[in-house]
C-alpha cells in the first residue's frame, strides 16, 4: 500500500512517516508550501521535511498551495475580523487545504491513503462507515479542528498518532528513529501570524487599520473609546481602559457601527447559540437531539440540546449557561469520544 504523509517538518509528522515505513508501507512525503518561498533555509517546513525524507529514504514532494492558502485562509481570516468576528483558520485550512487540495495531490501521486500527524483516532465499522474519535492523548487531541471531514475523506485518511498516549512517547520514538527533528520545538498557534500577534498582522499588512469608535455599555452609556473593533474579542476583560465599579467584559462587537459593547460578567453568558454551515460526520437521526459540544478548542464539552433548522443551520441550548460564545468560532458536537459534526457560530442566545 502506498501512503502519502503530510510532512510539515515537525516531530509529529516525521514520526508518522517513520512508523508507517517501519510497518512495511511504501511511504511518500508531501510538504505544503503555504507562503511565498522567501524562507527556504534551515528551520523552514520544506527544508526540514526534505531532510527527514532523505533520512528515511522516501520520496519527497512539495505542493505549492500558497495562492490558495492566501485566498481561502488568510483572506477569509481578514474578512472575518473586518466583520467583527473571531475566526478559526485552522478549521478552514483542514477543510479546504489539508483534506481538500493535499488529499487530491496525494491521489495524483498514486497514494492509496493520506496520513497526517494529527492527534485523533479513526475507527471503521464492518460496513465501511467511518468514525472520528478523540485521541488517547487527550491533552493534545485535535478532533475539534477536524469536524468538517466527510465520509469519503475519512475513508482515504489515517492518523497513526491517535493511539499514542503522550507527546513524550512521540519524542522517544523520534529519537529511536534518529530523526533530525527529534528535539525540534512544537509549532504554536496560527502558522501565518508572527509571534501570535494577530493585531500586528492585520494592521501591518494594511488589511485593517486603526479606526476609532465608541465603547458602549449594555445600558447604552458610552464609557470609552477603542482603536479598531478587530482588537477585541467576546469575553475580553483586559485592555479595555475603562474605570467602572465592577469589572467589564466585551459582550458584543458591532463592526458595521464600529462599536464595542461591554457589560458586567453576567452579560458574557449565553443560554445557547445559533450556528450555520453545519456539517455532519454522523448524520442526525432526528431534528432534535441531545449531545455535548465545545465552543472553542480549550472548552470542556458541555451538555446541550440541538435543534436542526433549514439551510444547514442549527440552534443549540446549553444545559447550563456558557461564557463567551464567540461568532466566527467553531462549534463541535460530540457523543462520548466521537465527533458527530459541527458548524460556525453565528450568534449567542440570550439568557
Amino acid at each position: 500500500m502506498i501512503i502519502a504523509v503530510a510532512m510539515s517538518g515537525g516531530v509529529d509528522s516525521s514520526v508518522t512517516a517513520a512508523l508507517l515505513k517501519q510497518q512495511g508501507h511504501t511511504v511518500i512525503g508531501i510538504t505544503m508550501r503555504l507562503f511565498a518561498p522567501h524562507s527556504s533555509g534551515i528551520g523552514s517546513a520544506v527544508h526540514d521535511a526534505a531532510v527527514v525524507a532523505r533520512h528515511l529514504d522516501i520520496p519527497h514532494h512539495v505542493a505549492d498551495f500558497a495562492p490558495d492558502f492566501s485566498r481561502l485562509i488568510i483572506g477569509d481570516f481578514i474578512e472575518e475580523y473586518r466583520a467583527g468576528h473571531t475566526p478559526n483558520p485552522c478549521v478552514r485550512c483542514n477543510r479546504y487545504i489539508k483534506f481538500g487540495l493535499l488529499l487530491d495531490k496525494a491521489r495524483e501521486l498514486g497514494a492509496d491513503l493520506l496520513a497526517t500527524g494529527h492527534y485523533v483516532k479513526k475507527t471503521v465499522d464492518p460496513d465501511g462507515a467511518c468514525h472520528l474519535r478523540t485521541a488517547d492523548n487527550i491533552r493534545k487531541d485535535q478532533s475539534y479542528f477536524l469536524y468538517t471531514l466527510t465520509q469519503p475523506q475519512l475513508q482515504q485518511v489515517i492518523f497513526p498518532l491517535g493511539t499514542i498516549e503522550s507527546k513524550d512517547e512521540v519524542r522517544r520514538l523520534a529519537r529511536e528513529f534518529a530523526l533530525p527533528v527529534a528535539e525540534k520545538s512544537d509549532s504554536q498557534e496560527v502558522c501565518f501570524i508572527p509571534n501570535d500577534d494577530y493585531v500586528a498582522f492585520l494592521e501591518s499588512s494594511g488589511s485593517l487599520g486603526a479606526s476609532d469608535g465608541d465603547i458602549v455599555h449594555m445600558n447604552g452609556q458610552t464609557v470609552g473609546r477603542h482603536h479598531g473593533t478587530h482588537r477585541y474579542t467576546i469575553g475580553q476583560r483586559k485592555g479595555l481602559g475603562i474605570a467602572w465599579s465592577e469589572p467589564l467584559y466585551v459582550t458584543a462587537i458591532d463592526a458595521e457601527q464600529n462599536v464595542v459593547i461591554v457589560g458586567e460578567q453576567q452579560g458574557v453568558f449565553a443560554a445557547g447559540l445559533r450556528a450555520e454551515t453545519v456539517s455532519w460526520i454522523v448524520a442526525p437521526e432526528a431534528e432534535e437531539f441531545a449531545a455535548t459540544c465545545k465552543i472553542r478548542y480549550r472548552h470542556q464539552p458541555v451538555g446541550c440540546l440541538v435543534r436542526l433548522v433549514k439551510d444547514n443551520a442549527c440552534e443549540v441550548r446549553f444545559d447550563n449557561p456558557q461564557k463567551a460564545v464567540t461568532p466566527g468560532q467553531a462549534l463541535v458536537f460530540y457523543r462520548g469520544d466521537e465527533v458527530l459534526g459541527g458548524g460556525r457560530i453565528v450568534s449567542p442566545l440570550d439568557l
